[in-house]
């Protein structure tokens, strides 16, 4: 058959081109069969083998489907399957072969087509290679001259390192391109040997200590350029090393499919030129490279800047030589120009072989020795990188980003940073800024930001320093980057983008913790919260979670860097937790706990301030972790109780001096747009106020003045009552300071402001500390002032004072609430008389100019709904007083009397006193004795209204039984007594009304006080100089009631004097003087009652003529006055006819006929006293002057029926020319009337002629 062995080779040629499965595998076992029979040997018979590693080398896509049950060839395996045993039980166990397939199988190593069997054929050629070494050295070293179809050893250390670096591909060709590799070491080169028998083993058992999803490609990649590292430095032949880059550039193409093991390739070339000595050498691959690369690929752009850089370890100069030679080349701006051709894509093309420029020269700077990369990097780093800012390619943008890192790292990482002043690091963080802002906030869709903030981190550390404009404008920018970006992806939404969120987030952590170690003080700290502040206050809570972590990691490493050298003060403190306690109360439950580890990280900062070690381990500030269990429960009683303990903490460690700035900060998370914060801070504040008030006196001002600004901006129910409760604690350590300070509040009061005031009486002891210092307020100062006037003669303006206005407002809101009734009734005198007092002095006080132009604009919806006029808000204050304390039915009596609108204006002032009086006598009898004994001292009250007012008050008890029954009686007559010779005419008119009123009151006692009684009132008939003085008129009416009471002789000793003072009021201008002096004078003739003495008959003689022309005054009270007065005067004329005349013509309500009255009454007059006639016409004279024109005709009527009753003999009494004379000028008399009279009387007189 040895001869027909060549023939049967050529026969199977036509079998090899079938491409169905089946014939594949029969002819893959028909070649097993012929290499174990010897036809491989023939010639020929490498086709066979060929055929043999194509199959090895099919693609899986290509294998056919694994057979099913209903397969009628179930055993049959694939086409790869097959052939790849084949190849290798042919290799191991038919021996005849190995001198065909050694070294003939080496062939098959580099070629691109054949990349799926590798892994078969390094395991064959792994088996053969020792088999031929076990045969000796000669039989084992490959004669490359004899074999020119054999890769050059170059090429197949290229091909089976750049294959190792994707080491679990084509069934873990790594391992198996490995061990051949350190199987060839003798025919690769000499001297490797010892060297990789020792580490190609180490290289595999780290592959076997991982797997495919496990191994970190760059730590592998990084071991194997070691390794090759490491071989060149032990071959250290520049021929053989050139040789090696050689290849290593000519097996680029091959890799083309392959761009992660391109990449490496490209490493790998930058390793081995930089082992290579020639500089020629070097820059001549380095020009290949960048006239051949690839650019529209991105990892190709990598592999290159990787090569670059690598090689730049060694030669940094020829690096930077090339890529600058390589710009200015004509080449490079041939392929621009080329690409300028495709106007569609030639920005684009042009943009990506920028892009590998830039990079080349970022990893240049990584990868170049320290020492001398510094001297480099401006002058021609950095000029060539910073010229592609302006683009828009946003692959360029994030090549940019990532050089400038690579450049900014390097130069961090030199030994000469520190000296280093980089005059380009202002330039190129705001370089870095632009490419931050021009990311879209809400989403992560690239690491640019991520590179950015890293390259800012590394550039934040190099000198000079950034200025505070800057400094804040990166932390802005770069917060507003990160924080704003959609919540954190999970990861069924894609690994990738949940780990590019993960690094950002870690580059603006490190770029933070970078600027605060620049300033490692407490401002520092404040300043970078303060930028997070925004955040941490933000209604998505995403947006907080982010920001407390990021303040939770800020203040760690504070905590841990934190140096104290001196014992200084933390003057931050308070600011921050105030910032960070609200939210241990957040909708996040991670964020409560944040907020806790913040808190909690401030109070060691604090405690290693106080000089405390930072061992030191404080049981306080530890409670604070145990806490953070209560935090993650959603129950809103545990969430706000474990607060209220954590805000006991707070206050147990806090300075005394950060107080203050830790209550307004809270006081400013009061309208944070969270609720739960926000009630959160309310729990807090008041537990401060509860635990630490005592020693925030002076800051009460401050306090309250902030809390009534909250109060008009936070729209949360849950914030007036936690405010008023935070007044009422500060009242029960300060009540004087938290009531001057409300009092500061502007009028008219906000209905905030009232709810204020109105917490001080939810405690009656408090409540009554309260009203006693607003008492003394609206008592402190003087109620008006008188402003200028600007016309002659016009009464000064009176214009209210704010603090008594301001107190008397305040007033009416503690008593507004049912809680302060105890101490109402505690403090009723008081308030009674002060209040009483207030409204006599404010009566036509008007309201300072700019709050009567707030009143004409009307009150704002938030302000209270009350009139603000100084005397109104005075009587709503008194009523307040009267509710709260039950005497409700004394201020209802008013109501429906019209009393309190009385008492509000001036008119009617003084009856709305003797109102409220009168219904307190009625109503509220008990409390008076209290009421009277405060108002004794008010009889020297400066304020002549309030006298007025006190007065009136004070008399009018005296109209009522009550006086006597609470024996009232001699303290009232007292405190009136002392008033007589008051200054004020109003105070002693109604001094003598109230001696008066005892008739009403207490008729009873008149007698008692009969002397003191008449004397006062004799007294007020000569009050002053006025002729018609008030407290006259006053004397006479209340002589008209107490005469018929007192004891005759008392009142015959004074009752000439006292007719004798009236008299002249009986022609009074004024019709109340002439009503009240007549009707007095009747009075005083009813007492006498027919026994009155002669002095006084001859008082009564005279006023008959007067009383009987005032019968006919125009005013009917004087008329009806003169009825009662001449009744009365009649049995005292002891003449019975006269009398009865009076009784029958003057009663009250019978029409009288003047005319015949008179002329009755003259008839008796003459007949009985004849010697009158005289005295009565004179009288008579002196009335035809009268200005009233019905008593003026009456006086001529009356002298012609005198004349007409008058006898001969009384002729002479009669001074007849004088009386002709004055009824000739009554002719001339306007009035008809008159002119009929005195015509009428001229007649009569002829019978005295």
């Amino acid at each position: 058959m040895e001869d027909k062995k060549p023939f049967i080779l050529s026969s199977m040629r036509l079998p090899l081109l079938d491409t169905n499965s089946k014939v594949k595998r029969a002819v893959v076992q028909v070649i097993s069969a012929m290499a174990h029979h010897g036809y491989l040997e023939q010639p020929g018979g490498e086709v066979m083998i060929e055929y043999i590693v194509q199959q090895c080398a099919l693609p899986p896509e290509q294998e056919p489907e694994k057979p099913g049950p209903s397969s009628k060839d179930p055993k049959a395996d694939s086409v790869r399957a097959v052939s790849v045993r084949t190849l290798y039980l042919v290799s191991t166990t038919v021996d005849r072969m190995s001198h065909v397939l050694w070294p003939y199988l080496l062939q098959f190593l580099t070629p691109v087509r054949f990349t799926r069997a590798l892994t078969p054929l390094c395991r064959s050629l792994v088996h053969l290679a020792q088999k031929r070494q076990e045969a000796g050295a000669d039989a084992f070293l490959i004669q490359y001259d004899a074999h020119a179809s054999l890769p050059s050893p170059y090429a197949v250390t290229a091909r089976l390192l750049v294959v190792s670096s994707s080491p679990y591909l084509g069934d873990g060709r790594g391992v198996a391109a490995l061990r051949l590799l350190s199987v060839l070491h003798p025919n690769i080169h000499p001297l490797l040997g010892q060297h990789w028998e020792t580490t190609v083993p180490l290289l595999l058992g780290y592959l076997d200590e991982h797997t495919e999803e496990t191994l970190p490609q760059e730590e592998w990649e990084e071991k194997l350029l070691m390794f090759l590292q490491d071989t060149l430095a032990i071959v250290s032949d520049n021929t053989w090393i050139c040789q090696l880059s050689l290849e290593l550039c000519r097996q680029l193409p091959c890799y083309d499919e392959a761009p992660q093991e391109k990449n490496f390739l490209y490493k790998c070339i930058g390793t081995t030129l930089g082992a290579a000595s020639s500089k020629e050498v070097v820059r001549k691959h380095l020009q290949e490279l960048l006239e051949t690369a690839r650019y529209q690929e991105e990892a190709e752009r990598e592999g290159l800047a990787c090569c670059f850089g690598i090689c730049a370890i060694s030669h940094l100069e020829d690096t930077l030589a090339q890529l600058e030679d390589f710009v200015r080349s004509e080449v490079f701006r041939k392929s621009i120009g080329i690409l300028n051709i495709f106007k569609d894509r030639s920005e684009n093309e042009v943009e990506k072989v920028k892009s590998a420029l830039v990079l080349c020269y970022g990893h240049v700077a990584a990868r170049a020795p320290q020492e001398l990369v510094l001297a480099k990097v401006e002058s021609d780093i950095l000029r060539n990188i910073c010229q592609h800012f302006n683009t828009k390619d946003p692959a360029l943008k994030l090549c940019l980003v990532q050089s400038v890192c690579m450049v900014s790292r390097a130069i961090c990482s030199s030994t000469q940073a520190g000296s280093f002043h980089f005059t380009r690091k202002a330039e190129l963080v705001a370089q870095m800024m632009e490419l931050i802002r021009a990311e879209p906030p809400d989403s992560l869709r690239t690491p640019i930001r991520k590179k950015a903030m890293l390259t800012c981190t590394y550039l934040v550390s190099v000198e000079p320093a950034l200025d505070e404009q800057a400094q804040a404008d990166v932390i802005r920018s770069c917060l507003h980057s990160v924080m704003a970006l959609l919540p954190e992806p999970k990861e069924e939404d894609g690994g990738c983008q949940k780990s590019l969120y993960l690094e950002t987030l870690h580059a603006l952590e490190g770029l933070l913790t970078s600027l605060l170690q620049r300033n490692m003080t407490p401002q520092g700290l404040q300043i970078m919260i303060e930028h997070l502040s925004p955040w941490i206050k933000s209604p998505r809570g995403h947006e907080r979670a982010r920001a407390l972590g990021l303040s939770a990691l800020l203040l760690r490493h504070f905590l841990e860097q934190l140096r104290v050298s001196a014992l200084v003060p933390f003057h931050n403190l308070g600011l921050l937790v105030g910032l960070f306690s609200p939210r241990c109360a957040d909708l996040w439950p991670v964020t409560r706990q944040e907020a806790v580890d913040c808190v909690y990280s401030l109070l060691y900062l604090q405690l290693g301030y106080e000089g405390f070690s930072r061992d030191y381990r404080d049981d306080v500030a530890e409670r604070l972790l145990s806490l953070k269990d209560g935090l993650a429960h959603p129950d809103p009683t545990i969430l706000f109780h474990t607060c209220h303990s954590i805000g006991q903490i707070i206050a147990k460690r806090l300075p005394p001096d950060q107080l203050i700035s830790l209550l307004l900060t809270m006081f400013e998370a009061l309208g944070d747009p969270e609720k739960n914060c926000s009630r959160a801070a309310t729990v807090m504040i008041n537990c401060l106020l509860q635990e630490r008030g005592g020693v925030l006196q002076e800051k009460v001002p401050e306090i309250v003045s902030v809390l009534r600004s909250k109060l008009q901006e936070a729209q949360g129910e849950h914030v007036l009552p936690a405010a008023q409760h935070s007044v009422y604690l500060l009242a029960t350590q300060h009540c004087a300071a938290v009531v001057s300070s409300l009092l500061g509040s502007p009028l008219p009061l906000d209905s905030h402001t009232s709810m204020l005031w109105r917490a001080l009486a939810v405690e009656p002891r408090l409540a009554a500390q309260v009203l006693g210092l607003l008492l003394e307020k609206m008592s402190r100062d003087v109620p008006f002032k008188e402003t200028r006037a600007f016309l002659l003669g016009r009464t000064p303006d009176r214009v209210a004072t704010l603090l008594p206005l301001s107190a008397t407002c305040a007033l009416f809101e503690v008593l507004s609430t049912p809680a302060a009734g105890p101490a109402v009734l505690e403090l009723y005198p008081q308030l009674f008389v002060a209040l009483l007092l207030r409204v006599s002095c404010t009566v036509g006080v008007q309201l300072p100019r700019n709050l009567q132009a707030q009143e004409r604009r009307g009150a704002s919806p938030a302000l209270a709904a009350r009139n603000l006029e100084p005397c109104s808000s005075a009587v709503d204050t008194l009523r307040a007083v009267l509710l709260r304390s039950g005497s409700e039915d004394v201020a209802q009596r008013m109501d429906l009397e019209g009393g309190w609108e009385l008492l509000r204006t001036s008119a009617g002032h003084e009856e709305g006193a003797t109102r409220l009086a009168r219904a307190m006598a009625e109503h509220a009898g008990p409390r008076l004795p209290l009421v009277l004994k405060t108002l004794a001292c008010t009889h020297s009250s400066a304020y002549e209204n309030q006298k007025v007012t006190t007065t009136a008050f004070l008399a009018e008890l005296l109209n009522s039984n009550v006086a006597n029954d609470l024996m009232l009686l001699d303290s009232l007559l007292e405190s009136l007594a002392a008033r007589q010779k008051d200054t004020c005419a109003s105070v002693r008119r109604l001094v003598l009304r109230g001696l008066a009123n005892l008739a009403s009151g207490c008729p009873d006692k008149v007698r008692a006080h009969g002397p003191q009684l008449l004397t006062a009132m004799i007294g007020g008939l000569d009050d002053g100089d006025n002729p018609h003085s008030p407290v006259a008129l006053e004397a006479m009416l209340g002589l008209a009631r107490l005469v018929h009471l007192v004891e005759a002789w008392d009142l015959r000793s004074g009752l000439l004097h006292v007719a004798i003072r009236i008299r002249p009021f009986f022609d009074s201008e004024k019709m109340e003087f002439r009503t009240a002096s007549i009707s007095l004078f009747g009075h005083l003739n009813k007492v006498c009652h027919g026994d009155c003495e002669d002095v006084f008959l001859e008082q009564v003689v005279g006023g008959l003529a007067p009383l009987l022309l005032h019968l006919q005054d125009p005013q009917a009270a004087v008329a009806s006055a003169c009825r009662f007065a001449l009744r009365m005067c009649g049995p005292n004329l002891a003449c019975e006819e006269l009398s009865a005349a009076f009784q029958k013509h003057l009663q009250e309500g019978r029409a009288l006929h003047f005319g015949e009255f008179l002329n009755t009454t003259c008839k008796h007059l003459m007949h009985h006293f004849p010697d009158l006639l005289g005295r009565l016409l004179t009288t008579c004279l002196f009335y035809f002057k009268s200005s009233w024109e019905d008593v003026r005709a009456a006086a001529p009527l009356f002298t012609g029926f005198l004349v007409l009753h008058a006898e001969p003999r009384q002729q002479p009494q009669v001074d007849l020319d004088q009386l002709i004379s004055a009824l000739q000028i009554l002719l001339k008399d306007p009035a008809p009337e008159v002119r009929t009279r005195a015509a009428e009387a001229l007649g009569r007189l002829v019978k005295l002629a």
